[in-house]
């Protein structure tokens, strides 16, 4: 359950930092080829409209997501814990029950099973409930995140006269080529931990 759940959140924090980074548009037609690249060398030039971030390096840098991480991680290991003890509990019930089978009364037999068949189906239900409630609560964080790298973003791009800022994922980008020299990620990561930590 953890690594799985894990995994859906890195790719909804992927996800929403791609929206995010998006979310400056460039309403001019003209096109510009971007070209990849992984660090920043020279500070971006005034004339530049467009800039791309480094989504790898954001969510391994922003210390408001590495938070989150920690947050979700004790929590995942928290229910993970809480559901495999209670599982434990509903084993041993049903072992007694096995060996105490043969001296039962029919009757008893069948009420006992018919309780212990309530009670999977109770521990199944709680399980899903619990992820459920865990998902939407890295769902609620999810949108945050966005709301937090958005909303500086479109004040950065603001600042500094860029008309777009897109993003860059190894493997998982449009851009297969930047200019070093576009790339603003250092000063972007550096604003918003400057942001994050006067909270």
């Amino acid at each position: 359950m953890e690594r799985r759940t894990f995994k859906t959140f890195g790719l909804l924090a992927t996800a929403t930092l791609i929206t995010a980074f998006s979310a400056c548009q460039n309403k001019d037609t003209k096109t510009t080829e971007p070209k990849k690249t992984e660090g920043t060398t020279a500070p971006v030039s005034a004339t530049e409209k467009i800039v791309f971030v480094n989504s790898d390096s954001l969510l391994t840098k922003y210390e408001y997501f590495k938070d989150l991480k920690v947050k979700f991680e004790g929590k995942s290991k928290s229910a993970q814990a809480d559901i495999q003890a209670k599982g434990q509990a509903f084993q041993r019930e049903v072992a007694q029950y096995q060996q105490s089978a043969q001296t039962l009364s029919a009757d008893q037999r069948k009420s006992t099973e018919e309780r212990l068949a309530r009670k999977q189906q109770e521990l199944q239900t709680y399980q899903q409930n619990a992820g459920g409630a865990l998902q939407n609560e890295q769902a609620a964080e999810n949108e945050k995140l966005y709301d937090k790298v958005a909303d500086y973003l479109k004040g950065y791009a603001k600042e500094k006269g860029y008309k777009m800022v897109l993003t860059y994922s190894k493997g998982n980008s449009a851009i297969l080529f930047a200019d070093e020299s576009l790339d603003v990620t250092s000063e972007v990561i550096k604003g918003l931990n400057a942001e994050y930590s006067k909270k």
